[in-house]
């Protein structure tokens, strides 16, 4: 009998490689869409110069080489192409050419109850990729006081998650990151101004209408922990002059609410 291909049985069944040549063959990570540069990498007019994490993932996930071009765009400015001109294990130097502008933001101001440490990484990542260019991150009732205190709001890390949901999106405008920790302040003072002009909402799961699809004009969207705004909060924002939506019986995680609200609205 001939020799059977690596990974398969004389039964047929596939098995898996080994744990260290899987290791060694599978990249730890996806490789992003764009690189994001911004204006101390440049060396000159058209070229940059690249260490850390970006190197990183160009070397080790990308795998590229001298010649190879890469999708790059500039904060908060146009997009193109770079050729790789040297690459060795302390940097990478490109050779950049912009050609086309960024996909248009989302006319939406997201305000969002303060997400669990666990998952606010995520949030905070799609909703950039989504092209929210303003998120308000607030207090409620149900947000747990201990999530104030998490290492993942400080400002470095929300400007790292808002990076990396630009370069998968091929994006190269950062959001702002607002923080209010007390919700009636907020809402009383500083949300009527926030969403004047706009389209006002908040989603709640006991809302008074569905979800709008495909919506024209600006819009400011409020979301709740994930056990919902108090009554009391709800009444607060309704007097602040938002109405109450809902994307039906089904209870979502904030990370599925506002992917899922922000495709409706748009």
């Amino acid at each position: 009998m001939g020799h059977l291909a690596h990974g398969i049985t004389r039964t047929g069944i596939d098995r898996p490689a080994p744990r260290a040549q899987r290791r060694a063959t599978a990249p730890a990570h996806r490789p992003v869409n764009l690189l994001l540069l911004f204006d101390s990498d440049f060396t000159a007019p058209d070229q940059v110069v690249l260490r850390g994490r970006r190197l990183e993932h160009v070397r080790d996930v990308h795998r590229a080489a001298a010649g190879d071009r890469l999708t790059v765009g500039v904060e908060g400015g146009r997009i193109g192409s770079g050729e790789i001109l040297h690459l060795d294990r302390d940097s990478i130097s490109l050779r950049i050419a912009l050609d086309r502008d960024p996909p248009p933001p989302l006319p939406l101001t997201l305000v969002l109850a303060l997400p669990r440490p666990k998952v606010l990484n995520r949030v905070i990542a799609g909703a950039a990729s989504m092209g929210v260019k303003r998120i308000v991150l607030i207090n409620a009732w149900r947000v747990e006081k201990s999530y104030w205190s998490t290492p993942r709001l400080a400002p470095d890390n929300l400007r790292l998650q808002s990076i990396l949901g630009l370069e998968q999106a091929r994006d190269t405008t950062l959001p702002s990151i607002e923080l209010r920790r007390l919700f009636r302040p907020f809402v009383e003072q500083e949300l009527p101004a926030i969403a004047a002009g706009t389209r006002a909402l908040v989603a709640h799961p006991a809302g008074g209408m569905e979800c709008p699809r495909a919506i024209t004009g600006p819009a400011t969207l409020v979301i709740g922990p994930e056990g919902g705004f108090i009554d009391a909060e709800i009444a607060s924002l309704a007097r602040a002059g938002f109405a109450s939506i809902s994307l039906g019986p089904r209870i979502l995680r904030v990370e599925t609410a506002v992917a899922a609200l922000l495709a409706r609205l748009f």
